[in-house]
């Protein structure tokens, strides 16, 4: 009997217990920064612990009683499908905390952020470990209630309808899974996970197969999230503050795609095969919808939660294959969709904070002149998801593909190499909407926005039409070219006058040399931030904690006083604020996320060789080819 599983959630259990305490709750963040540490350490020692010789075997168990009169067990275990996901989810709740430390969350109360994450990671570390199916249920509800809270505090201006819909839909999920593991209890009589895969179904009639299957695929894949029941994700991860959008893609929606690989196929071989065409056809439909969804979106974090969609489709083509190979691609593109995309998540946040927007329009282009560190890392995260050859995109994209071209005997091979043709298409417009995103908001000229609230007046005869020539195709209604009259503060002024005190504030700054001209006029000032809409109605002042938070910035971005046309450089102009570029934390919290997309890309059988004797242990006999 191991202690490793059980420190493993105990600590983060404790360490949220403690920080609910008057004086730890004065540093809260640095005490989550120790816990998360103290759990990532367990994390790495239960990895080295590990017996890589028979990644098959169910590993560092702890077994006690839990509640005798029904049998129930408190069993903890790891093997080679779930030693990955617990080390990925410590890593990532660790980098969380650290990035929280130079990020302050905009909706205050650091030491409530501090305890709900802790609890959030009791939960995702103890679905990942459990090995009782009622035990393993119990954890994956504990995330829910965290979550919710992250959002509905923390989150944007939307963030209480998001956060409702997230737990309707997810708490209407997990209904129809119990129902599910309980037709498993009552026709094998029992909750062991490791007996039940063991057994591969035998003891269990089709039909009961068949129905347990649909109940348990249903309330997974409400999590994972398939396309048609992926709603909630989009708005979830929008109104998400950082740390909550990159532990929901990074590890939540891992949740449910690990219930397929832990119970629903190796428990109910029979049902799988029966419903894996469904599964396939679902999980396509997710991919090319995914990717459409993506090129007609203009917020960024918009765009990625939509890529999430698509990557996830991936997946669950992988687990309809029923194959050794499809299995194995579809655990390695979970272990890389939540190391790229906690990635994308973490500089669309940066993006979001430095400019006050994530609309693609409003950023105006030109972000590797502007910061070019933060740009330089979106663009390897960009090509990192769409599956660039040698980066961890790669390989479970492709396995999964591979997995649909050589189906499980029994499963019409004609059926499913259409669906290998459409997540091939996938694969391409995924591509698509990333280089087109990256073309928007990195490249190009930098192009400062001056939106004025409401609809775009028709100019009058004695205006200057300079003020009204539309930018192109994409522009915001009352978006304005910056050069010509906003090349000068008089300018600046007179476009403002004329939008009246129901103006929005300048988004994201008005053009370098006007301001420089400000600045000169009128001392010291700061730049308006964009306000932020507060939930009655009322425009609260931004804190201006745009960019400038977080100690040893890198580089700014912001342009001199003494240029023009708004070129940016790497001098500081007096008296503006400048866009900072990646700070200290910052780099701790993505650099380790960039070398594991590096290593696992460059080294695919660092992952492959734990997942690969597990898989065809789940598989058993009966799908296998």
């Amino acid at each position: 009997m191991s202690w490793l599983p059980i420190a493993l959630v105990g600590v983060p259990l404790l360490g949220a217990v403690v920080a609910t305490v008057p004086a730890v709750r004065d540093r809260a963040v640095a005490w989550g920064i120790a816990v998360s540490a103290g759990v990532l350490v367990l994390a790495v020692a239960l990895a080295a612990a590990f017996e890589y010789a028979r990644p098959a075997d169910m590993q560092l168990q702890s077994d006690r009683p839990w509640i005798p009169g029904l049998g129930l067990r408190f069993h903890l275990g790891v093997d080679g499908v779930s030693l990955p996901l617990v080390v990925l989810t410590a890593l990532l709740t660790f980098l969380c905390f650290v990035h929280l430390a130079g990020h302050p969350p905009e909706g205050g109360r650091p030491g409530a952020l501090v305890v709900t994450l802790l609890v959030l990671e009791v939960g995702m570390i103890g679905t990942f470990l459990a090995l009782d199916l009622l035990l393993f249920f119990v954890f994956f509800e504990v995330v829910l209630v965290p979550m919710y809270f992250v959002i509905a505090l923390w989150g944007g201006a939307g963030r209480r309808a998001a956060a409702v819909k997230f737990i309707l839909y997810t708490l209407l999920g997990s209904a129809v899974l119990l129902i599910g593991l309980l037709v498993v209890w009552t026709q094998a009589g029992t909750l062991d996970m490791v007996a039940l895969a063991g057994r591969h179904g035998s003891g269990m009639a089709r039909s009961a197969q068949i129905l347990a299957f649909l109940a348990i695929g249903l309330g997974l894949a409400v999590k994972t999230p398939m396309w048609p029941l992926h709603t909630w994700l989009p708005d979830a991860h929008t109104e998400a503050p950082t740390v909550g959008s990159v532990l929901l893609a990074g590890v939540l929606l891992k949740m449910g795609s690990y219930g397929f690989a832990r119970i629903a196929i190796p428990v109910l071989p029979e049902g799988a095969a029966a419903l894996a065409p469904w599964l396939g056809a679902f999980a396509v439909a997710g991919i090319a919808y995914g990717s459409l969804a993506c090129l007609a979106q203009r917020d960024l974090k918009r765009m990625i939660a939509y890529s999430s969609v698509g990557h996830m489709g991936f997946v669950l083509l992988g687990f309809a294959s029923l194959t050794p190979v499809g299995l194995n691609g579809a655990l390695f593109a979970n272990v890389a969709h939540g190391l790229i995309t906690g990635l994308l998540f973490f500089l669309a946040g940066a993006v979001k904070e430095r400019y006050g927007t994530a609309d693609m329009v409003r950023l105006g282009g030109g972000m590797l002149r502007r910061l070019p560190y933060v740009a330089s890392l979106l663009t390897f995260a960009c090509v990192a998801s769409l599956g660039l050859p040698g980066l961890a995109g790669f390989w479970g994209e492709m396995l999964a593909l591979l997995g649909a071209f050589r189906p499980a005997a029994g499963l019409s091979r004609p059926l499913f190499l259409v669906f290998m043709a459409v997540g091939g298409l996938g694969t391409v417009l995924t591509a698509a909407y990333f280089l087109a995103m990256l073309s928007r908001v990195t490249h190009g000229r930098a192009v400062e926005t001056v939106p004025l609230a409401g609809p775009l007046e028709p100019p009058e005869p004695d205006e200057p039409s300079g003020l009204y020539e539309p930018r192109g195709p994409y522009e915001l209604p009352g978006t304005y070219e910056s050069p010509g009259p906003l090349a000068t503060a008089e300018g600046v002024r007179e476009v403002l006058s004329q939008a009246g005190e129901a103006a929005e504030p300048v988004e994201p700054v008005a053009a370098g040399a006007a301001m420089a001209a400000l600045d000169r006029e009128g001392g010291v000032q700061e730049t308006a931030r964009p306000s932020a809409v507060a939930d009655d109605g009322r425009a609260v002042a931004d804190d201006g904690r745009a960019g400038a938070t977080g100690a040893g910035a890198l580089g700014a971005g912001a342009a001199d006083a003494g240029q023009t046309g708004g070129q940016t450089g790497g001098q500081t102009g007096k008296g503006r604020r400048p866009y900072r570029d990646v700070t200290a934390h910052e780099l701790a919290a993505w650099l380790p996320l960039v070398a594991l997309i590096v290593l696992f890309g460059l080294w695919p059988k660092a992952l492959l060789a734990v997942t690969t004797p597990a898989v065809q242990s789940l598989l058993g006999s009966g799908v296998a080819p």
